[in-house]
């Protein structure tokens, strides 16, 4: 009886762990975490930006058109406004290091008035319409999303400027775009393989001063050589569309 006892309870265990090894055998797999996603900065971009910028005007005459050299000081203005644009640039990627180039292209109407030392009668308006740059940047990522950066390179700084009579008639005015140089910093947060956002500070100047020749309105006689110095600075977000990526790129963060 014994022997007929553990034949049955032997016979019930094998049976038991055949259909626990089945169980299991039809159980779905656990799906594995989704992986994080492999962002890569190498490749080609474009963009919009919009922001706030301010500029700071010097001027003095040089010489009237009539009678040569003839100095007087016209005075500095100090002038903030919006201003939007956009902007273009490739860049490429080695480990935590990105490296690239990049051109921005803005535009408003920077503008504001004051009256002349030399002639407290008489007054300047001062206009910067767009800004322009062409730099090199160099950027390192704290983490796969999140870069920033420097840049450095060339400055385009146009204006309209215009000098009034008294009686508020026009004398006259200038049109003239100063080359110069430019310095900035930033941060860039890629959230997808192809989109990301910025946001950017740029300081433009000129290193001396420029001289333009500022046209009499009708009705004057002459017009008048100006020395301008100017200096630029904005602070722009805006987001970029990135094309042309890679695969991943191996970095330590």
């Amino acid at each position: 009886m014994y022997r007929n006892v553990k034949t049955a309870l032997t016979g019930l265990l094998m049976g038991l762990s055949a259909t626990g090894i089945a169980s299991a055998a039809d159980m779905p797999l656990k799906a594995a975490p989704p992986a994080a996603p492999a962002y890569n900065w190498t490749g080609c971009y474009i963009g919009g930006n919009v922001g706030g910028g301010w500029t700071r005007v010097d001027t003095s005459r040089f010489s009237q058109d009539t009678t040569g050299v003839s100095f007087a000081d016209y005075g500095r203005e100090d002038d903030k406004g919006f201003l939007g644009g956009g902007q273009a640039g490739c860049d490429f990627q080695t480990t935590n290091l990105v490296f690239g180039i990049q051109g921005t292209f803005d535009f408003g109407n920077i503008n504001g008035s004051h009256a002349l030392p030399a002639f407290p009668n008489m007054s300047e308006t001062n206009s910067l319409k767009a800004a322009y740059t062409a730099t090199g940047r160099i950027g390192y990522l704290w983490t796969p999303s999140f870069l920033t950066y420097g840049k450095a390179g060339m400055s385009w700084m146009q204006n309209r400027n215009q000098v009034f009579q008294p009686n508020g008639a026009l004398a006259e005015s200038a049109s003239y775009t100063l080359p110069g140089m430019v310095a900035g910093a930033g941060a860039e947060w890629m959230l997808s393989r192809n989109w990301s956002i910025f946001v950017d500070y740029s300081y433009m100047w000129i290193e001396d001063m420029s001289g333009q020749h500022f046209n009499a309105a009708a009705g004057f006689p002459s017009g008048e050589v100006l020395n301008v110095k100017q200096t630029a600075q904005t602070v722009l977000v805006g987001v970029n569309y990135k094309f042309h990526r890679d695969g991943p790129v191996i970095a330590k963060y």
